[in-house]
């Protein structure tokens, strides 16, 4: 059987998860992507994982891709597909669509153009019409459009592979079933599970995380339960594949439930919910391996067992509680959870102020998300020393560290910068300022505050300083920081910032693509410490990015050089009519779409362009109220023709970029180099004004020259 394409579509930050997963079931080729992974295989692959997938949403077999500036294109491009291959006569259909960043801005009349255009071909071809079925069709298709770009896949999996079939009416805020399933195999639970570890969620609510601990204990399929699937009305489905992993499953079913299981056990204060959970635990035949029971937190234990898993899902203050009534109970949490030394534990919550309040140092965090909501699992290491009430008192830690003479004289720096911030971080409401930036010789360092993580760059030393000293002093800064801000050391990200050169300025840290989410007043920016130099949020910019907010309203908005398109989402704040995000990589375009999400600015008016800036600006444009150009200092990257230099090539750019302004219309020009000279005497026609001072926030005043802005109109 040849290898078709197929889409695993998944919750954000389970995909590195998926790719695992699918691999271990035989796709070829698998590839992540924003929100789910591609991969490639016979159909008996895809049907696999519609059975045993415990983390995808939904499995598509793309069937056509096109292009579709209209519906009428849409309409035209669906119809020429020859839907007998697809769904047979008497069949029945329903079509789900999404739509982004398109001149199509609709989903609904998106939809509606695609079923028209399949009913109408198959009633003219068979002499009647297929019914439209909502629950349960015969043939569910999929459409994703973005960018003018259609994606049309059929849903092999019908609804979301999330849907097990053992869960009733959930209780308030319920954990879903594949995002459970995440929780656990991020934490280890199969490989505790194989040695002997058990199981404890002591806010189990209606058992989704214990009852899922069973499943993968057991060697359960997850979709074993389920009654329907998308590809069963599908007319290249092939049953006897189906049969066989039907065969499989409960084989492996009947041979895991033979096996005496450890403990798996769930706790919750509230009658309702344990025996709901119980009723699921019926429902997906593992009641036998599981234990329920309604028990306060501070009355949980720990079961006979020397390892196992600890895993929390508590409220996170957005829906069950309030957020200021819950710290509390996460400080229980955290004196309940030491109660089980030599064990894992894995707590996810949205909010870092809960997860300080449980008292706990974790050891590593993954990004994850509840449904929309940006969450963050804790994993910790249980022992009898991991307590900040014992650390306070100076029992069960080791040490602290003597500083040496000059750390101690950076560490009271640190602390005297810190205080001075203080109310204008607050005033401001800021999660990331700098904090220090080469203020003593000593110590040639910037060292940026990301909400409970430290940004540490390394400038390049002089020849005269050995590398030894240099690292000696690096190792001295970490030192100071951990014992400052009682952060272990992976939460200090350190790097070393040295000339760039050519390509070398962007290229890869890391690989790890760990978001963190970080706040300027009233907007929200995803930000990366670790897989590149920059982490995504010029923290210099600050005041520029709040003129463009004051300067935005009713106005059309260009971003140029756009990087992660954090002034994008200041104009679109400022009330920006719509905005214009153009930039050279498709990484830094997908991650300024995922800041504009974050603060709710997904329609149609907030368009992406993935281009050469230069080469874009040789084309014809329309005109703007509004033009951010912040070029880089120097580029030759290898998507460009040539090479750039701001100093040499400002003249040029800004008489092109000018003309691309209304006649009212303002141009803020800012860039970074220190020996930049302004060559206003080439520019006749143009006002310019100088603002550099003006839009230097105040943790960067020790540093007047980080950078250059100036206001530009027509004169």
């Amino acid at each position: 059987m040849s290898d078709r394409t197929f889409f695993a579509t998944a919750a954000r930050g389970l995909e590195p998860l998926l790719v695992d997963e699918l691999s271990s079931f035989g796709a070829l080729e698998v590839v992540e992507a924003i929100g789910g992974v591609h991969f490639k295989g016979p159909l008996s692959v895809a049907l696999r994982a519609c059975l045993w997938s415990r983390l995808a949403s939904r499995i598509l077999a793309p069937i056509s891709e096109f292009e579709a500036e209209t519906t009428d294109q849409l309409y035209a491009a669906v119809r020429q597909i020859d839907w007998r291959q697809q769904l047979g006569p008497g069949g029945s259909l329903a079509v789900d669509a999404h739509v982004a960043q398109s001149k199509i801005d609709h989903s609904r009349y998106a939809l509606l153009r695609v079923k028209d255009a399949v009913v109408d071909q198959l009633r003219d071809l068979n002499g009647e019409r297929p019914d439209i079925a909502l629950v349960k069709p015969d043939l569910r298709l999929n459409l994703y459009l973005f960018r003018n770009r259609a994606t049309l896949s059929v849903d092999l999996s019908g609804s979301s592979l999330h849907k097990r079939g053992y869960r009733s009416d959930g209780l308030g805020a319920p954990l879903k079933e594949n995002l459970a399933a995440a929780i656990l195999l991020d934490c280890g639970w199969p490989q505790i599970h194989a040695a002997g570890g058990a199981f404890v969620d002591p806010m189990c609510g209606s058992g989704t995380l214990p009852l899922e601990a069973a499943l993968i204990a057991t060697d359960c399929a997850p979709g074993l339960l389920r009654n329907h699937f998308g590809f069963l009305g599908w007319r290249q489905f092939d049953g006897r594949d189906w049969d066989e992993l039907l065969q499989e499953a409960e084989e492996r079913k009947a041979a895991g439930l033979v096996h005496r299981q450890p403990p798996i056990i769930g706790y919750d204060e509230n009658t309702r919910a344990i025996r709901q959970a119980w009723e699921h635990a019926r429902t997906a035949g593992v009641d036998r391996w599981l234990h329920f029971e309604r028990r306060e937190l501070a009355l949980i234990e720990k079961p006979a067992a020397d390892s196992g898993l600890l895993a929390i899902n508590p409220p996170y203050g957005e829906r069950l509680g309030e957020l200021s009534q819950l710290p509390p109970l996460y400080n229980k949490l955290g004196e309940q959870m030491i109660g089980f030394s030599g064990w894992q534990a894995g707590v996810i919550t949205s909010q870092v102020e809960l997860g300080r309040a449980i008292g706990l140092r974790a050891h590593r965090r993954t990004p994850l998300y509840n449904g929309a909501l940006k969450c963050q699992l804790l994993h910790f290491q249980l022992d009898e020393t991991n307590h900040w009430k014992s650390l306070a008192a100076g029992a069960g830690r080791p040490a602290a560290r003597k500083l040496s003479a000059e750390a101690e004289m950076l560490a009271n720096r640190l602390r005297k910068n810190r205080k001075k911030l203080a109310r204008w971080v607050k005033a401001e409401q800021l999660d990331c300022y700098r904090l220090y930036d080469a203020d003593l010789p000593e110590f040639n360092l910037a060292i940026d505050l990301y909400g409970d993580e430290i940004h540490l760059q390394e400038y390049q030393a002089p020849k005269d300083i050995p590398p030894q000293k240099a690292e000696r002093r690096v190792r001295d800064a970490v030192a100071a920081l951990m014992q400052i801000f009682e952060l272990g050391s992976d939460a200090i990200h350190v790097k070393q910032r040295m000339r760039q050169k050519g390509k070398s300025q962007y290229q890869r840290q890391d690989r790890r693509g760990l978001f963190k989410e970080v706040r300027e007043g009233e907007l929200k920016f995803l930000v990366n410490l670790s897989d590149y130099l920059d982490t995504g949020l010029f923290l210099d910019h600050r005041s520029t990015r709040q003129l463009l907010q004051s300067l935005s309203s009713g106005k059309r908005f260009l971003n140029l050089f756009a990087y992660t398109g954090t002034a994008s989402v200041y104009a679109a704040a400022g009330g920006a009519l719509e905005t214009t995000t153009v930039d050279m990589s498709r990484t830094y375009l997908e991650w300024a779409q995922k800041n504009l999400a974050l603060n709710g600015f997904e329609d149609a008016r907030h368009q992406l362009v993935q281009a050469d800036c230069l080469a874009w600006l040789e084309q014809p444009q329309t005109k703007y109220d509004l033009i951010f150009l912040d070029p880089p200092t120097f580029s030759n990257s290898k998507g460009m023709k040539g090479t750039f230099d701001i100093q040499r090539d400002h003249v040029k750019l800004l008489q092109r970029v000018s003309e691309l302004l209304t006649p009212q219309g303002v141009l803020i020009f800012s860039n970074n180099l220190r020996s930049f000279k302004m060559q206003a005497d080439q520019l006749p026609g143009l006002k310019i004004e100088e603002v550099s001072g003006r839009t230097l926030p105040p943790d960067f005043a020790r540093n007047s020259r980080i950078h250059n802005c100036w206001r530009i109109e027509q004169a």
